[in-house]
């Protein structure tokens, strides 16, 4: 059983405080020096898929100094098989920050994407730098950082807060001293957005499209802010708030973890035979019975921490609530724990997100703010926001912003449309409701009655994935905001 947390949006179905105003570089375009027209060729052999081209773009380290040091990013393109229909290109992002990008639209077409979207664009997958085969990142994380995951240990008084500390300033530290520390300041949601302009000038397009699923909606909001002409049909699916992935959304995490619960409550009620209640009530009442237990005596190497992490991570999915069930029953029983393999690259991944979210916005940078947070949120939300409100390395991380985070708003054209479950663990709906209010006269949104992380084209909502659908191929919205009501599973 592998011990490892939820990366908390850092694979696709893996995810920053109030802004300061920023926008592209003084004096700089993004796209000043046009790289020469990409040269498409076979993919890795480890993602390599049918039809899927691979190259590689130089972009510049630093934006301020377009022609100092560069790093190379890796893009991918599924093309149209119908050149006649063809429109233009849709950029995609799975999210994290972290989450490697260069084989997503594949995974999209493998997905359901239909087939009259990928007939109208060449579908454009990358690593985001810092991220896969992109100049990645490093924090020399031990085997038992990497098992620790993303969410500090459950803090129930100040003290664990106080001790958790310490953890987190080691691994900022290990950051800060490592041999990309370079990339620190320069690995930003900002730099992505440009880097995604080059890729566009790179493809001779005036415009581009975007398909970005949750911490991607951050980047695609970003850059829409930031490229306003530039930008043609943005569609944001699983949104994060209008800070991003700030220290709002990592304590929106345990809301959106009670949000979620009740499908998983149901579910585990009506199948008594995994013997966790024959109600709602007494399958959350064995949640918080487990978490004690496990607080005070691990099994199997699983405690408290990890059990809710776990917990968390697998809602994502409907299709992961048998896998929830059969942990909890082993746990509950001291039976052998399902085999669940390792998510591959924790190291990368983890790396990645902390250089984007830490570098990103500000974090307190004080125990005793934290110690407020978990006190706060282990009352208002007791199933996960004694972790989420605690201490991470972002608190002590080394002040190297070279410039202020993006401030998103509602300038510029209307051509956003936000897609959104109801019932989202990784990016509930309070942060898109707050990135709605955010874009303002810029988006519609679509509130599926479902839950999990993620819409379109992952979900089986009709109603929100033909609206997602009508947008990308013919430009039309729904007029207003739309909530599309629960469908029946098949």
């Amino acid at each position: 059983m592998r011990r490892n947390l939820s990366l908390t949006l850092v694979t696709t179905a893996l995810v920053t405080a109030t802004m300061a105003a920023a926008t592209a570089v003084p004096g700089v375009s993004s796209a000043a020096a046009t790289p020469d027209t990409v040269r498409w060729g076979p993919c890795p052999k480890d993602i390599a898929t049918p039809r899927l081209e691979c190259s590689t773009l130089q972009v510049p380290l630093d934006y301020r100094h377009p022609d100092g040091r560069t790093i190379d990013i890796a893009i991918s393109r599924l093309p149209s098989e119908k050149p006649s229909q063809r429109r233009g290109v849709l950029l995609t992002d799975p999210g994290g920050p972290g989450g490697a990008g260069l084989n997503y639209p594949a995974v999209l077409a493998a997905s359901g994407l239909p087939k009259k979207v990928l007939d109208s664009y060449d579908v454009i997958g990358f690593d985001p730098r810092g991220v896969g085969r992109s100049a990645p990142v490093t924090c020399d994380l031990t085997s038992e950082q990497q098992e620790r995951g993303n969410f500090p240990p459950y803090a129930h008084t100040d003290a664990d807060v106080a001790r958790e500390a310490g953890n987190a300033r080691t691994i900022a530290e290990q950051c800060a001293t490592s041999r990309t520390a370079w990339m620190l300041p320069h690995t930003t949601t900002a730099n992505t957005a440009r880097d995604m302009d080059r890729i566009r000038a790179a493809l001779g397009a005036p415009k581009i499209s975007y398909l970005g699923h949750s911490y991607g909606t951050y980047l695609g909001a970003v850059y829409t802010t930031m490229f306003p002409k530039r930008s043609d049909r943005m569609v944001l699916d699983s949104n994060l708030g209008r800070g991003g992935y700030d220290v709002k959304a990592m304590r929106r995490f345990a809301g959106g973890l009670e949000d979620r619960f009740p499908d998983f409550a149901a579910y585990a009620a009506a199948h008594p035979k995994y013997g966790l209640g024959t109600t709602p009530e007494q399958v959350t009442a064995k949640f918080f019975d487990l978490a004690k237990r496990l607080d005070e005596k691990p099994v199997q190497d699983m405690d408290g921490t990890l059990f809710r992490g776990f917990t968390f991570d697998r809602l994502y999915s409907d299709a992961l609530m048998p896998q929830i069930a059969e942990v909890w029953q082993a746990l509950d029983t001291d039976r052998p724990l399902p085999d669940i393999p390792p998510l591959p690259n924790m190291e990368s991944l983890m790396a990645a997100r902390f250089y984007v979210i830490c570098g990103d916005s500000r974090w307190p940078g004080t125990v005793r703010e934290y110690q407020r947070n978990a006190a706060i949120d282990r009352v208002t939300h007791p199933m996960l926001g004694g972790s989420t409100g605690s201490i991470g390395p972002c608190a002590f991380w080394p002040d190297k912003q070279v410039e202020p985070p993006v401030r998103i708003g509602d300038r510029g054209p209307s051509n956003v449309l936000l897609m959104q479950n109801e019932r989202d663990p990784g990016t509930p709906l309070s942060g898109a409701e707050d990135l709605r209010r955010t874009l303002g006269r810029r988006a519609v949104m679509v509130t599926a009655d479902q839950g999990g992380h993620g819409v379109y084209p992952f979900g089986r909502n009709t109603c929100a994935n033909d609206a997602a659908t009508e947008f990308l191929t013919s430009g039309k919205r729904p007029a207003r905001d739309l909530a599309c009501a629960a469908e029946p599973s098949t």
